[in-house]
């Protein structure tokens, strides 16, 4: 009966997001978490485009986790999505090239089965996939949950090609008494997640933006602004919104708000809403992913996505 309780309440685990741990103490991370997240100036600048002026474009490219799998920047007529794509290119190349490593907290909400989740604290830790000379370091994931109350303490991790392709999780306080290996894409693992955990990440999240903005770019009619000096956590940020005014197929949102650290030049928040369900009514939010206290290039070893790590309360196996 107990075994049973356990695997419920991890059914709520997270499975994205991202979105990797502080050195920071638990006050001050719960201190972090408190303020204000954005604030975008209220100037911005937008621009439209009429479908019967755009070439039928290509629909995308399949999922990667690399520039060269990526679509190519468009070559056809101008569109207002071509300036956030050349924006996302060079945000990947630079990603690709220079971050290694980072921790963060990610505050993450999501909408599943039309039913709009809590707000999701948790220190992240993530290692991108690289080839280091002849040695091949794998992608790899630390999540701590910080709030709500009930998942605080748990902790999740992945790594790309080991333990069978399955995440390491365990609950907190008395139910933290045994270590879990769930299938990513399984029930309990996705359970109240819009995503497994291998999607998540910065680099993960500028290859999926570029993939929505290239589908949406051959659809045609849209209105993007751009805005200058919004702020995330009370860093400059530059802001793109992307709205589609005319629900359309194969449109996924009708407004996506996408901000870009101006000194990390990495997207550090994202947050996409579905058309009003009543005239004159107001966006729901479909899914939103916030990154703050990011710190690049720490240096991540095996050890940190290891449950056997000292500093982490995961039980004996």
């Amino acid at each position: 009966m107990q075994l049973n309780r356990i695997i419920i309440l991890l059914a709520v685990a997270g499975g994205f997001a991202l979105s990797a741990s502080f050195a920071s103490s638990q006050e001050e991370a719960s201190k972090a978490t408190t303020q204000p997240i954005y604030r975008v100036p209220r100037t911005v600048t937008s621009a439209i485009v009429n479908p019967a002026q755009q070439e039928a474009e290509e629909k995308g490219s399949q999922e990667g986790e690399r520039i060269a799998e990526l679509p190519s920047l468009p070559t056809s007529k101008p569109h207002p999505l071509d300036r956030a794509l050349e924006i996302a290119h060079n945000g990947l190349e630079h990603i690709h090239d220079e971050i290694f490593d980072y921790s963060a907290i990610m505050v993450k909400r999501e909408r599943v089965d039309n039913r709009l989740g809590e707000m999701e604290y948790m220190r992240i830790k993530i290692r991108n996939g690289r080839k280091v000379g002849e040695q091949n370091v794998p992608f790899s994931v630390y999540m701590k949950f910080l709030k709500p109350k009930a998942s605080a303490g748990r902790e999740v991790i992945w790594v790309k090609g080991q333990n069978e392709g399955k995440l390491i999780a365990h609950e907190s306080g008395l139910l933290g008494i045994k270590r879990f290996y769930l299938d990513p894409d399984g029930w309990v693992a996705m359970k109240g997640n819009r995503y497994p955990i291998y999607d998540a990440g910065i680099e993960n999240l500028v290859v999926k933006l570029i993939e929505k903005a290239t589908r949406d770019r051959a659809l045609g009619l849209c209105e993007v602004n751009y805005v200058e000096g919004a702020k995330i956590n009370k860093r400059s940020c530059t802001m793109i919104e992307v709205t589609h005014p005319v629900r359309k197929e194969g449109l996924e949102f009708h407004k996506a708000k996408v901000y870009i650290d101006d000194e990390h030049n990495i997207p550090v928040r994202y947050a996409a809403y579905d058309w009003p369900t009543t005239e004159g009514g107001k966006p729901q939010l479909i899914e939103e992913y916030t990154y703050i206290k990011v710190q690049l290039n720490i240096g991540l070893s095996d050890e940190d996505f290891d449950p056997n790590n000292p500093a982490y309360d995961y039980p004996a196996n």
